[in-house]
């Protein structure tokens, strides 16, 4: 078992889980060359800087995209006004939305490569 998965079962409750499974399989799936992290006691994936960040509360598991605010956003589902971050928040695994995200993550990838 690694570091994620002891945070994933130790810290999240199992709807949380289930949310947190399906983005990283969202991850792993568009971003493979992101490493998974602990950052800051959550949830992150980090490329040549830290692309993306989950936190918890008790309704949602929000997905923080730490360049975000640079972002264009059709779907509108972004949230935030900060002048780097922007997020998703996620009440359940089906929110998920692969296309939609995916579209974020490409957008996060390209600033951190950029």
């Amino acid at each position: 078992m690694t570091d994620i998965d002891e945070y994933v079962a130790g810290q999240l409750t199992a709807p949380q889980q289930a949310i947190v499974a399906e983005l990283r399989t969202l991850m792993a799936r568009h971003a493979p060359g992101t490493r998974e992290v602990i950052s800051r006691g959550s949830l992150a994936w980090e490329g040549r800087k830290m692309v993306a960040i989950v936190s918890r509360s008790k309704t949602h598991i929000t997905l923080a995209f730490a360049r975000g605010a640079e972002f264009t956003d059709p779907h509108g589902l972004l949230e935030g006004i900060g002048k780097t971050t922007r997020h998703v928040k996620l009440k359940s695994a089906s929110d998920v939305d692969d296309a939609i995200l995916a579209d974020y993550v490409r957008q996060a990838l390209t600033l951190d490569q950029g």
